[in-house]
């Protein structure tokens, strides 16, 4: 019998699991390649192309709710977005399952298998890949996003063209869900770097007491379960592009770490003294404001100055109201490749509610609807209840929103008038930071000059 080309990944920290698997597949594939501890997968995935990954969700003795598996998973999707993942539970937690394929996972099996169970899903798994590469080939033309007519989208992602061709640090702001890491990917793609690795870190889902093994590396020893000498991610992306997204969630004391690492472009694993040169472009992104957590003492200005030598301001999609119906026009057509369905089309109404919503969520939003009203439609219509937005009035315009609206900015107006238009006590007596006050300022347009 030949064997099928493909390489097949198995994560578990049983030993026994592990060889078992291995044994069996390899009569139909290639090549197979086993790990019993999972922070060795970006390693692993940067240096070897993997079609199937077959992912334990649970890892530590006592922790069965499989948190620690659908955190793989988004790792191993952000890495590799075309490998396939399955997932392998041995405790039947069936919600977790569902919630890994929501996330992504192709499929998922319960430990103890049936040998042609798994064989069919890992077969079945190895086809799915195959069609990913070759849609990734259209996506390395850099053509298989959407990004608008609206002239401050144009503005955006025409001065990360100009800056792509340089090895500048570049700052992405915007609100969740308009397109961030897409617009860092589209930099690395157009950049000197493009045939080099792209590492993304989500920081926001990095516990603090993993921060440093993550991002820097560690050598054998250097705490307890330091099995072997592990490179970080900053060494990952060596001659490369790495995405540090939510930067604006790093805790202040892990701040001054970071900001060593890019000022002296040299990165000190744990457990060891000397240091490792880097050559590696920065991107960074947030949702915040960092000026604001600057003068709120929330984020260091050495660092706001070093990760932004350019800044490139993603605008919120309500922003874009041209761009709204060609964007959903976009999405749906992504939709119905993804799911294999004929010719869909949206209702007259629908069009209508798309233009009028306001879009809070942004195209991570519109994506998710419409993806549900694909799977949810009849007659190849998508229907204004399939879309699930008439509940909604457009622009928040919520009557009971303006009302406690309305009444915030007239508790934040007496406040200040109290306190002469002193930020510091007026934030005191309110309960907020400074930062958080700012914010309401520019919300409701209160001058206090």
């Amino acid at each position: 019998m030949k064997k099928t080309n493909a390489s097949i990944l198995i994560i578990d920290d049983q030993e026994d699991i592990l060889f078992a698997s291995k044994v069996y597949l390899k009569k139909y594939f290639e090549n197979i390649h086993t790990l019993n501890n999972p922070k060795k997968i970006v390693e692993l995935l940067s240096k070897n192309a993997i079609d199937v990954v077959l992912l334990d969700m649970n890892y530590r003795i006592g922790f069965e709710d499989g948190r620690e598996g659908l955190y793989l998973l988004k790792e191993i999707k952000t890495l590799s977005p075309k490998t396939v993942v399955i997932l392998m539970t041995a405790f039947g937690k069936v919600e977790t399952a569902v919630e890994g394929l929501k996330s992504g996972a192709f499929d998922y099996i319960l430990k103890p298998w049936e040998n042609k169970k798994l064989l069919e899903s890992v077969k079945q798994a190895v086809d799915k890949s195959r069609k990913e590469q070759k849609k990734n080939k259209e996506i390395e033309t850099d053509n298989d996003f959407f990004v608008g007519t609206s002239e401050i989208i144009k503005k955006a992602y025409s001065l990360a063209d100009k800056v792509a061709k340089t090895d500048a640090n570049v700052l992405i702001l915007g609100e969740n869900g308009t397109g961030k890491f897409v617009l860092a990917h589209h930099i690395y793609c157009q950049s000197k770097r493009k045939n080099n690795p792209f590492i993304a870190v989500d920081l926001g889902s990095l516990n603090s007491n993993i921060f440093e093994s993550e991002l820097f590396g560690y050598a054998k020893g250097a705490f307890t379960d330091a099995k072997t000498d592990t490179p970080g991610r900053f060494e990952m992306a060596q001659n490369g592009t790495i995405f540090l997204d939510e930067i604006g969630n790093v805790p202040l004391h892990l701040q001054s770490k970071l900001l060593q690492v890019i000022q002296t472009k040299t990165v000190t694993r744990l457990g060891e003294t000397k240091p490792r040169p880097l050559n590696v472009r920065i991107i960074t992104a947030t949702n915040l404001n960092l000026k604001l957590e600057v003068t709120d003492k929330n984020f260091r200005e050495d660092l706001y100055y070093r990760i932004n030598t350019m800044e490139i301001v993603l605008p919120p999609l309500r922003e874009r109201n041209e761009d709204k119906i060609p964007l959903a026009e976009y999405l749906l057509d992504k939709m119905i490749e993804k799911y294999g369905r004929g010719e869909i089309t949206f209702d007259k109404k629908v069009l209508e509610q798309i233009e009028k919503h306001a879009w809070n969520g942004n195209i991570r939003e519109m994506e998710n609807k419409i993806e549900r009203a694909v799977i949810l439609c009849e007659n190849n219509i998508i229907t204004v209840s399939d879309l699930d937005l008439e509940t909604i009035t457009p622009y928040d315009e919520n009557p009971d929103d303006i009302q406690l609206s309305s009444v915030e900015k007239a508790t934040i107006e007496k406040a200040l008038l109290k306190h002469g238009n002193n930020i510091s006590k007026t934030a005191d007596e309110l309960g907020l930071s400074r930062g958080s006050l700012y914010r309401r300022l520019e919300k409701y347009n209160i001058n206090i000059n």
